[in-house]
């Protein structure tokens, strides 16, 4: 029972570090979005350190798997695995995204002058 316990708080873990990554990253996206880059380069900051945990996580699962102690699959921990890998996805996006905003509104500057 404790072991299923401790299973369990780590894919809380996952999916907790996951969306809280993809929450921020698309925070950074409306921020980019409304001229706030600062603000967006924080929160994707935030996002990548909450993702740096979930993926910490996830090798030590996948060791103590390589050592014999694989982790039983669940429909939890796919949805976990689910969670990290879109929050990964939107984190990308979101550089992207930023990026992208930065150089739009340099433009539009550039036009304004």
């Amino acid at each position: 029972m404790e072991e299923h316990l401790e299973n369990e708080e780590i894919i809380m873990s996952l999916i907790m570090n996951g969306g809280n990554a993809r929450s921020l990253a698309m925070s950074a996206i409306e921020s980019a979005s409304a001229g706030d880059f600062e603000k967006a380069k924080n929160d994707l900051k935030e996002g990548g350190a909450a993702i740096s945990q979930a993926h910490q996580t996830q090798t030590e699962l996948i060791q103590e798997e390589i050592r014999g102690n694989g982790t039983k699959i669940s429909l939890l921990m796919v949805h976990a695995q689910d969670h990290m890998m879109n929050a990964m996805t939107v984190m990308d996006m979101a550089e992207q995204f930023i990026r992208l905003y930065e150089e739009n509104a340099k433009l539009k500057e550039l036009v304004t002058k």
